[in-house]
């Protein structure tokens, strides 16, 4: 609408400027304040992020390895269980991961109260938590975001957070299920699209994976997969377009970028949630899944290396390619990797496992200690899906690695499979005081792993 009646403006000031030569020089001064108001006011507001939590579950929900094997073998065959036992074994995690009270049965629960109970004890406290480090009420939420991949309750996950707090009557809220491991960092894009057409707002997303209903009581080896790698987790996040966030906002979002590639079959169904021969219901994960992830991946990565990344890096890119292509067709000489870290100083990576983390890690061509935050994370929390990324950036905190002026690229990836990258900029040094989740364990890592 606006296009238009600069449009409609120039043309009535051309016509009316030939009539009249003497008023050129007024029309030029009064056509150029406007093209200045118009650019100022198209300006969108910054996006800060302001502050995030994340869950510390209580000890009584850790679950050593030999305690969930044990418990296993109850409900389990043998060799279900010896599966299992190589599965964490490999998995990078330690023995100081958490599980929901329903997982501490025998067999473990599933019924809706258990799951509810669940609910309460990882959602409510991270919104609490995020309130008093803000400074907010419920009431100065103007959006609300939930995220969780395999738990969509009526009335919402968000209904319940709102009816719990008494939020304002006009918030906006929205809740996201089945987006996997990345819904966290979608939902910042999703808050920052909608903050764009709400001016002077704040934003919260909540994100966890509730895993009280995803237990696989059945023998299939690649869904038996799933029981050994999720852990509790849940992250609270307030991002804002108020002028007075800046004033105390740890980030500024700079950058979000989606892709996906749900259209090719191969990759929807490399990680697809369905039935076995026995009527039980899991999550299959198919060996395609690293290279769907991967194809995914790249895509992501290019799109957003050809956004960020200085001149001499996309030269040297594509002058590979070129060479690849036209000359040395059959030759064995790899496409030039851009160097992501001339313009990134800190990566949170996914935390689906340590060989996926060590995969992308040796995609971007990443050292030990940029991949240190994604390994170490996996370790002492396991892979709590959506909400790793923000225990990463808080383990980076906690280490007063992030610095004014440095650059974070959190990147999410998930079942479709889609990806999600996350640019932030920090605008004041973080102090290690605010250790969140890692403050009594920071000082053990980083291990060698």
């Amino acid at each position: 609408m606006e296009l238009k009646k600069l449009l409609c403006l120039l043309i009535f000031f051309t016509i009316e400027t030939l009539l009249n030569a003497e008023l050129i020089i007024f029309h030029v001064v009064v056509l150029s304040c406007y093209i200045l108001f118009f650019v100022l006011k198209s300006r969108p507001s910054p996006i800060y992020l302001v502050d995030y939590s994340c869950l510390r579950p209580p000890n009584f929900c850790r679950v050593p390895h030999a305690t969930f094997i044990e418990h296993s073998q109850h409900f389990l065959d043998k060799q279900s269980i010896n599966f299992m036992s190589k599965i964490l074994t490999q998995s990078g995690q330690s023995e100081d991961t958490y599980l929901p009270p329903a997982f501490h049965y025998i067999p473990p629960k599933s019924d809706y109260h258990e799951v509810m109970s669940e609910v309460h004890m990882v959602l409510f406290p991270i919104f609490e938590d995020l309130l008093a480090k803000t400074k907010l009420t419920p009431h100065d939420i103007d959006v609300l975001i939930v995220n969780c991949s395999g738990f969509c309750p009526a009335p919402s996950l968000s209904s319940i957070i709102m009816n719990k707090y008494a939020t304002k009557e006009d918030i906006k809220s929205y809740t996201i299920s089945g987006m996997g491991c990345s819904a966290s960092a979608l939902a910042i894009d999703m808050a920052q699209n909608i903050l764009k057409s709400h001016k002077n707002s704040n934003a919260i997303i909540l994100s966890t994976e509730i895993l009280s209903t995803g237990w696989y009581p059945g023998k299939e080896p690649s869904m038996l997969v799933i029981n050994c790698l999720f852990r509790m987790g849940a992250a609270g996040i307030l991002i804002s377009n108020k002028k007075e966030a800046k004033d105390t906002a740890k980030y500024k979002l700079i950058k979000t970028l989606r892709t996906q590639r749900a259209y090719d079959d191969k990759g929807y169904f490399s990680a697809f949630r369905e039935e076995d021969s026995d009527g039980f219901t899991g999550v299959t994960l198919k060996r395609d899944l690293l290279q769907a992830a991967g194809e995914t991946l790249r895509s992501n990565i290019t799109l957003l290396g050809s956004q960020i990344l200085p001149f001499t890096e996309k030269i040297w890119y594509g002058v590979s390619i070129l060479r690849k292509k036209l000359v040395d067709k059959k030759s064995t000489v790899d496409i030039y990797v851009p160097n992501f870290k001339s313009v990134i100083h800190h990566f949170c990576l996914p935390a689906s496992g340590k060989p996926v983390i060590k995969e992308i890690g040796k995609g971007l061509k990443l050292g030990e200690s940029d991949m240190e935050p994604a390994l170490m994370t996996l370790h002492r929390f396991g892979n709590q899906s959506s909400s790793s990324l923000w225990y990463e950036l808080a383990y980076l905190e906690a280490k007063e690695r992030v610095k004014k002026g440095d650059k974070v690229w959190m990147l999410g990836m998930e079942s479709g499979p889609k990806c999600t990258s996350l640019i932030l900029e920090c605008i004041r040094t973080i102090h290690g005081a605010q250790r969140g989740p890692w403050a009594d364990t920071i000082d053990r890592y980083p291990l060698k792993m």
